[in-house]
């Protein structure tokens, strides 16, 4: 048996290790940690390609979707307008009554005129979550 899988087997067990001089040696193997090295061959290549499947179904099912969400709603910001109505984060609606810009493609801040008071409130462009069409307004 090798030297490194004895001192795995001895710490699996829950043995002391001892080196040649035989002095205990101070580190003890996890389980998890131990079944690595004894892992070899084809054993460790399944082992990274169901690490690589794993990211790959992570990229498809969640990162992805939401790449696209963020897309969506960059174009949906670069094209707001003067008499848009639009919802913000915090639920308010509005109409925009004029957009400054900011550094950012999303900074800046939007004037919205509030019903029923006709109240103008300052809101920062990102908080804007979406347009509201003219068959919402009913």
């Amino acid at each position: 048996m090798s030297a490194v899988r004895a001192h795995t087997t001895a710490a699996y067990a829950g043995g002391e290790s001892h080196d040649s001089h035989g002095e205990q040696v101070g580190t003890r193997m996890t389980p998890g940690f131990a079944i690595l090295f004894q892992q070899g061959g084809a054993a460790g290549s399944l082992s990274w390609l169901m690490i690589a499947v794993t990211f790959a179904v992570f990229y498809f099912l969640l990162i992805r979707p939401q790449q696209r969400r963020q897309k969506k709603w960059q174009e949906m910001l670069s094209q707001l307008k003067s008499g848009d109505r639009v919802t913000t984060s915090g639920g308010i609606v509005g109409t925009i009554l004029s957009i400054k810009d900011g550094e950012g493609r999303d900074t800046g801040t939007i004037i919205l005129r509030v019903p029923p008071d006709n109240l103008k409130l300052e809101v920062a462009r990102s908080s804007i979550v979406s347009v509201r069409t003219e068959d919402a307004k009913s």
